[in-house]
């Protein structure tokens, strides 16, 4: 019943920036770890950037300084600002949420429908 809606990739040139949305909606309890993952043909997702319930983030290193993950709790959406993009950042970005549907119900991992980004050089 869960389900997480993705927006604001698009067509962008080098040097521009995009702030990417995830919302989910339906039943739940609470929310962990949050992240953001991207992939291209032929290539294994990667991870971007996480941001754990303790509030520390991760980042890939070739984001750092450019790309900043946060979340809303009351809205339950993150975002991911990415600023200075590169044409090496294109490709389809994921967002992934740990919650809990239920107090006494495991975490699990619920992925985003993607949303493509492309950068233009």
């Amino acid at each position: 019943q869960v389900q997480l809606v993705e927006s604001g990739g698009g067509l962008v040139q080098a040097g521009g920036a995009l702030r990417l949305s995830c919302s989910a909606s339906g039943r739940i309890f609470s929310i962990n770890a949050v992240g953001w993952y991207r992939q291209t043909p032929g290539k294994q997702r990667e991870l971007v950037a996480t941001l754990a319930d303790d509030g520390i983030t991760n980042y890939a290193d070739s984001v750092k300084g450019r790309f900043t993950i946060s979340r809303d709790n009351a809205k339950n959406t993150v975002y991911l600002q990415m600023n200075s993009l590169k044409p090496e950042d294109t490709a389809v970005y994921y967002c992934n949420l740990r919650l809990r549907v239920s107090e006494v119900g495991l975490p699990r991992n619920y992925w985003g429908q993607g949303t493509q980004v492309t950068v233009s050089s």
